[in-house]
């Protein structure tokens, strides 16, 4: 009897937020900063454990690829927002 492999299991909304996060801010904050965004807007997203990507793409209806990228689009917001008021009150730079 073969053990389970565990490597492909993974949280669909990783790839979804790590991409968004790139492609909308990634001129504008250090990588630490984005990792900080990512971080904190997976932790406002359900969990959505999957072995494929594709497996979530290909089951999801058109309204429900929308509702994705609509929680992504207010969790990453909602993210940046927290994580550059963190670095007001800490006193340090946004970008830094």
């Amino acid at each position: 009897m073969s053990l389970m492999s565990y490597e492909s299991v993974h949280n669909f909304y990783e790839r979804v937020v790590t991409e968004y996060v790139l492609e909308k801010f990634r001129s504008a904050y250090t990588p630490d900063k984005l990792a900080d965004i990512v971080c904190v807007a997976l932790n406002h997203l359900p969990p959505k454990y999957i072995r494929h990507d594709v497996d979530m793409s290909f089951y999801m209806s058109p309204q429900e690829h929308l509702e994705v990228s609509r929680k992504v689009q207010e969790a990453v917001e909602d993210a940046r927002a927290f994580v550059e008021a963190k670095a007001r009150d800490s006193g340090a730079e946004v970008n830094g």
